[in-house]
């Protein structure tokens, strides 16, 4: 199957490859933008290595899952990454996940990427519900996913696991039926 290459104004959401590592490994070990993430920061190259095969087995699996690399179009510049995973294709319905490196936080970028996949996931991959997992003190992410028409549905207790803690996560989702009334209200 081949890789989906995705576009907005800004940006050029495209396959995670082993070139990208430095870039990845740059987000990544960032405690800040790890800081919500759920996964410890990076602490070397390998680590990054390691989860841009991760990304690519991604759709292989049965729940199959696809995550794509953010790039600046006039810069270049890989900025984050957001992906569909644990793609249930006959209830259709899956996961959104995503991270933006510090430098290009307040600029806009992720709702631009995320209102991409999202067009993609309810136009080519027929999903009813997205849903979005959150720590509830991440106040940033959540308002991005408000934006974008997901609703809050409650709280999961001690659902995560990182920084040698159990975290819990709210949970929020979009169904395809709000999709276009939200994408519509977005275009300036």
């Amino acid at each position: 199957m081949q890789f989906p290459l995705l576009g907005s104004t800004r940006l050029l959401l495209r396959e995670i490859t082993v070139r990208d590592a430095d870039a990845i490994f740059a987000i990544q070990s960032d405690p800040e933008v790890m800081r919500w993430f759920g996964a410890d920061p990076m602490q070397d190259r390998q680590q990054a290595l390691q989860l841009i095969e991760m990304f690519a087995n991604w759709r292989t699996q049965p729940n199959p899952g696809t995550r794509w690399g953010i790039v600046h179009r006039q810069s270049g510049v890989l900025m984050g990454t957001a992906g569909l995973f644990r793609w249930n294709r006959g209830w259709r319905n899956c996961v959104l996940g995503y991270e933006l490196g510090r430098p290009h936080w307040g600029h806009g970028y992720m709702q631009e990427a995320l209102q991409t996949l999202l067009d993609y996931g309810v136009d080519q991959m027929a999903l009813n519900r997205i849903q979005a997992e959150i720590h509830p003190d991440n106040h940033a992410s959540v308002r991005l996913v408000q934006k974008l028409g997901f609703q809050y549905e409650g709280r999961h207790r001690q659902q995560g696991y990182w920084g040698g803690k159990f975290h819990d996560l709210d949970s929020y989702s979009l169904l395809a039926q709000d999709w276009p009334a939200v994408r519509q209200a977005s275009q300036p």
